[in-house]
């Protein structure tokens, strides 16, 4: 809590700072008043991204170009994986964009306050700041990579459905998603490092769990309702329905089940990040 004293006197006033105790509120007001940070912040993210690099942005379409590729090689043409009628590159390349959305800022926002431990142990800044710049660094790469899609679907002659003004609702999920497991990773972080080593592998687990070389209705009925508390399992199937009208098996059921796990668990990832928020000055 900061208080203020002598606001009236022609001096500058004294903010007093005092670690807050308790199940403290969220206090969202305070990342308005520090919006300037999270665009310098941002922006920095992306330029350090980038900077020193042979190629520069073309990374970000290496990445999914290349698992693209490899994928429909051996999903497409060797097992004959089915694509719900589409062709198989465009298929699994329209659910690879949302999830190099997540797996990054997944990664990256887990990383984040220990990256900037000495920006966070010298100046007052409200520390959900540095996990949101990371999320929304990733939009860069994501737009680069969008448009690689967008020549695909001209080239096998798909056109864009009515339903693509949803886009931005499952990209927002997406971003959710990623937020929620970025706050609860990057304050275990800050106390226990073994973090850093376990993000790598909880992510590749998570790729296969996710329906991205194959269609969601190749998994058993009996466990579809399980299946879809993966958040990401409604952003994938959201992005072939908005992009290319893909009907995979209940596909609004996944949406819906999908976005409520994201907010219970961006909910918890805010509690718990605000309850650690008072010692990472000293543990960092």
């Amino acid at each position: 809590m900061a208080l203020s004293l002598d606001e009236s006197s022609s001096e500058s006033p004294i903010t007093i700072i005092r670690p807050s105790r308790g199940w403290v509120s969220l206090d969202l007001r305070d990342l308005w008043e520090y919006r300037e940070l999270l665009y310098f912040l941002v922006w920095r993210n992306i330029k350090v991204r980038y900077k020193q690099t042979v190629l520069g942005a073309a990374w970000a379409i290496l990445q999914p170009v290349l698992t693209m590729v490899v994928f429909s090689v051996f999903f497409g043409r060797l097992a004959n994986v089915p694509s719900d009628g589409f062709p198989y590159p465009i298929f699994n390349y329209t659910a690879l964009l949302p999830w190099q959305l997540f797996a990054r800022a997944v990664t990256d926002s887990s990383n984040s306050l220990v990256t900037n431990q000495r920006l966070i142990t010298k100046v007052y800044f409200p520390r959900l700041v540095i996990p949101i710049s990371a999320v929304l660094a990733g939009l860069v790469d994501f737009g680069i990579a969008f448009l690689v899609l967008l020549g695909m679907m001209f080239y096998y002659r798909i056109r864009l459905t009515v339903y693509i003004w949803t886009l931005p609702l499952f990209i927002l999920l997406a971003m959710g998603a990623a937020l929620a497991v970025g706050l609860w990773m990057s304050a275990l972080n800050v106390k226990y490092r073994d973090v850093h080593h376990i993000v790598p592998f909880i992510t590749q687990l998570w790729f296969y769990a996710t329906p991205i070389a194959y269609s969601s209705s190749l998994v058993p009925e009996g466990f579809r309702a399980l299946y879809g508390l993966n958040p990401l399992v409604g952003v994938v199937e959201g992005f072939r329905w908005a992009l290319l009208g893909s009907q995979a098996w209940g596909t609004r059921t996944l949406v819906v089940v999908s976005a409520l796990a994201v907010v219970l668990l961006l909910v918890g990832g805010l509690v718990y990040f605000r309850r650690m928020e008072r010692t990472f000055a000293d543990v960092v």
